[in-house]
């Protein structure tokens, strides 16, 4: 009923009673949700999914009030697919690459230029030479076939960054349902938050082996490399922090909200380890 970038507000008009979009399509439409966009290492995407939904939980942006908010999801770690291999920072210099919103400042910091592509326009401007390669996750070397036109993958998941996407409800829509209907809603909300992380956790194994059989070389950033990638970023979180700042709140909630991420992700990496769910990106730890 409505492309990806109207959905919010039709979810909110009544258009529609239930949607599935992610922030980066109304960039400035939840700014403090935002702040998860942001490139924190994520490391895995069973953690980008739990983080999603604890900052929501644990914060409660008052720019969600108008909606029913049923859970949140997230892409596993973008890594960059490229035509050429980036095997180093300077590598990526001049390179255009699909990356909108807020991964377009990561690419930008990395000294990549930022392409805001159409996702499913992707392939064929990657075959035809438009731009250089694409910013997204194992995942879509299977799903989006492009390890048939880019055969590297650098695995930057130190970064970590990730679209935080949302399922939502109209609120009226949701009042109007009885108590029983309501109670599956709100236990299904529950059981699909843990479905979702992962869900998006397994795509990624056929990703990177269908990558694999096609030939795509996967380049693991060493220690100190990786370093150089994580102090490169770093401007692209100040700007946010100024830009909130410059919205009216004060930098230590804003502060707060990054070492919040930063701290969860970590406990959340040591969740993961426990009950032994295994990624294909990563600490060596988690990995099969």
């Amino acid at each position: 009923m409505l492309k990806a970038p109207a959905t919010i507000k039709g979810i909110e008009s009544g258009i529609a009673d239930i949607g599935l979009a992610h922030i980066s399509y109304t960039a400035g439409r939840f700014p403090v949700m935002e702040v998860c966009e942001l490139p924190l290492g994520y490391l895995t995407g069973w953690v980008a999914n739990q983080v999603m939904n604890d900052f929501f939980y644990k914060f409660k942006p008052k720019e969600f009030d108008k909606y029913k908010m049923l859970w949140f999801h997230a892409n596993s770690p973008s890594l960059l697919i490229t035509k050429k291999p980036v095997r180093k920072l300077e590598d990526i210099k001049g390179m255009t690459i699909r990356a909108p919103g807020r991964m377009g400042d990561v690419i930008r910091a990395l000294g990549g230029i930022p392409a805001p592509t159409h996702i499913m326009e992707t392939y064929d401007a990657i075959a035809k030479g438009v731009i250089d390669g694409v910013y997204t996750p194992f995942e879509t070397l299977r799903t989006f076939k492009f390890a048939e036109v880019a055969k590297y993958v650098t695995v930057n998941w130190k970064i970590g960054p990730s679209y935080p996407f949302y399922v939502a409800m109209n609120k009226k829509s949701y009042a109007k349902l009885p108590p029983d209907i309501k109670e599956i809603f709100d236990t299904l909300t529950g059981e699909y938050r843990e479905r979702t992380a992962m869900m998006w956790n397994a795509i990624e194994f056929p990703g990177k082996a269908f990558g694999k059989k096609l030939g795509v070389e996967y380049i693991e950033l060493s220690d100190e490399e990786s370093d150089r990638w994580q102090k490169a970023i770093q401007p692209v979180i100040e700007k946010y922090v100024k830009n909130m700042i410059d919205k009216g709140f004060a930098e230590t909630e804003v502060r707060g909200w990054i070492k919040y991420i930063k701290e969860r992700s970590a406990y959340l990496l040591e969740k993961q380890k426990f009950y032994q769910i295994k990624s294909p990106i990563g600490p060596p730890e988690v990995r099969p």
